[in-house]
């Protein structure tokens, strides 16, 4: 018997049982998640750039590893642990970002300092001389 010249009866349709009337069709519902809900960030980038500048005491390390986690978090749909590791990561971040705006600045009040101390200094220093650590050390002394 040849498929396409078999003609099925108006109350059955294939793979459905042909004794039982036709059901009139429900509604289908998809669950599309949290849509009016912003997903977490994952703070990637501000994370790399943490840690390829100074990354002082690992911080830009780890804020790199959560943000990682965020982001896998979050395409796995688990919003709560993303917004956790997202947390995570934006601290690391702040606190790497603070590091590394503090060493610099130390660095330079430091040369300012010592800039000044040397310009209001009576006379020059030898510091190869014999007494040359001494000397280097009256520098910090007031």
């Amino acid at each position: 018997m040849d498929n396409h010249s078999y003609n099925f009866p108006s109350d059955c349709t294939p793979l459905t049982n042909c004794k039982s009337a036709r059901k009139p069709a429900g509604s289908t519902v998809v669950n599309m998640g949290n849509v009016g809900k912003n997903p977490p960030r994952d703070y990637l980038v501000w994370s790399l750039c943490n840690t390829l500048y100074v990354n002082f005491c690992c911080l830009g390390f780890m804020a790199l590893v959560y943000s990682i986690k965020a982001r896998d978090q979050k395409t796995q749909g688990n919003l709560q642990l993303a917004q956790e590791c997202s947390d995570k990561a934006k601290w690391y971040n702040i606190l790497a970002a603070g590091w590394n705006l503090l060493i610099p600045l130390l660095a330079v009040v430091l040369l300012v300092l010592l800039l000044v101390h040397l310009g209001t200094s009576q006379g020059s220093f030898d510091f190869l001389g014999e007494d040359g650590f001494q000397n280097f050390m009256k520098l910090f002394s007031w």
